[in-house]
C-alpha cells in the first residue's frame, strides 16, 4: 500500500515533457540515474499526490520516454506478470499527468522509516564493474557472486534461475549487471525484489540480442538446453525436480499473462507484439 490513510491519488501536475525536463534538471542531484528519465518522489497524504524531490524519495517515477514508446505501460505490465509467477516485486502502479500521459511509479525497496536505508548493492558493484562495463560480463560469472554473498545461496540460485528464464520469455534483453541487486535485511542477504523488468524487444527497433549478458558465449539464438541443461544443472547446480517445476510454472502462467496483456495500458499494436514474443519464446521450452 502507498499509505493507509490515502484514499485518492491525484494526477501529477506535470506533462510528460515537463517530467522529462525535471528529471534532466535534477539528474546531478539524484542518485537515480540512467538512460530512462527518472524522478525521486514522496507521497503527500494531506495533498493526496506525489511530490517530486531532489533526494531521499521513497518512490521513483518514470514518465513517458521521447525515444522509446510506451515504456511506463510496458514496465507496469511486465512487473505484474512477474508477480503472477511468484517473483517478489515492490509496490508499483501508474499515475496520470495533467496532459493525460501515464507515468510509472515504484516504491523503493531499499528505504524504510525516516531516511533509513537497507544495505543494497547491485551486481555491477559486487563485481567491480561500472555503468560503462555493465554489459561486459557473463551469466556464468554471476553464480559465484550469489554463492559468496547470499546467506542461503541455493535458495537464491533457484529464484535467480526463475527470473532469468522469465526475462528471456518476456523479451527482456536489457537485464545487465545493474538490474540485479542483493539486499541485507534482518541479518540475511538475499536477491532484492525484482525491478526494471520490461519487454525491451518491443520497445527498440530490430533487436539483435535476446539477453544482456552472455550465456555460453552468446546473447542470441538461445535454446532451452542452454538454460536448463547448461545453466541450471551445470552452473547453478539445481536438481531436475526444481528446474522442471520452474519451467512448468512459467508455461502454466501463459494464459494469465496473455489475459493481463489484453487489459494492460499498452496500445493494441504493442499488445500484439508482446504476445507474439511471449508465444515464440515459450515454445522454446
Amino acid at each position: 500500500m502507498i499509505a493507509p490513510k490515502l484514499t485518492v491519488l491525484k494526477d501529477l501536475p506535470y506533462t510528460a515533457s515537463e517530467l522529462r525536463r525535471e528529471a534532466a534538471n535534477r539528474a546531478k542531484k539524484s542518485s537515480i540515474q540512467g538512460v530512462q528519465p527518472k524522478l525521486s518522489a514522496n507521497i503527500s497524504v494531506v495533498d493526496q499526490e506525489f511530490k517530486i524531490v531532489d533526494q531521499f524519495g521513497t518512490y521513483i517515477i518514470k514518465p513517458q520516454n521521447d525515444i522509446f514508446p510506451e515504456l511506463p505501460e510496458n514496465e507496469d505490465l511486465t512487473m505484474r506478470m512477474a508477480k503472477i509467477l511468484g517473483v517478489r516485486v515492490p509496490f508499483h502502479g501508474m499515475v496520470y499527468g495533467k496532459d493525460g500521459s501515464l507515468s510509472y511509479f515504484i516504491k523503493r525497496f531499499d528505504r524504510y522509516g525516516k531516511g533509513k536505508k537497507y544495505a543494497t548493492e547491485d551486481f555491477a558493484q559486487l563485481t567491480g564493474n561500472t555503468r560503462d562495463t555493465k554489459y561486459r560480463f557473463s551469466m556464468e560469472k554471476l553464480v559465484p557472486v550469489i554463492e559468496e554473498y547470499c546467506t542461503f545461496p541455493m535458495v537464491e540460485k533457484v529464484e535467480f534461475f526463475k527470473r532469468i528464464v522469465y526475462c528471456f520469455v518476456t523479451g527482456n534483453e536489457d537485464m545487465h549487471l545493474k538490474n540485479f541487486s542483493l539486499i541485507t535485511k534482518n541479518g540475511k542477504t538475499t536477491l532484492a525484489p525484482a525491478y526494471d523488468l520490461l519487454n525491451s524487444s518491443i520497445a527498440i527497433k530490430n533487436p539483435e540480442e535476446e539477453i544482456a549478458l552472455t550465456l555460453k558465449g552468446k546473447k542470441s539464438n538461445l535454446k532451452a538446453s542452454d538454460f536448463v541443461d547448461y545453466y541450471a544443472k551445470e552452473r547453478l547446480q539445481l536438481n531436475e525436480r526444481t528446474i522442471e517445476n520452474i519451467i512448468q510454472d512459467i508455461v502454466k502462467a501463459k494464459q494469465q499473462w496473455k489475459e493481463l496483456i489484453s487489459i494492460s495500458f499498452l496500445s493494441d499494436n504493442m499488445k500484439e507484439k508482446y504476445t507474439q514474443i511471449l508465444e515464440h519464446r515459450l515454445n522454446i521450452f
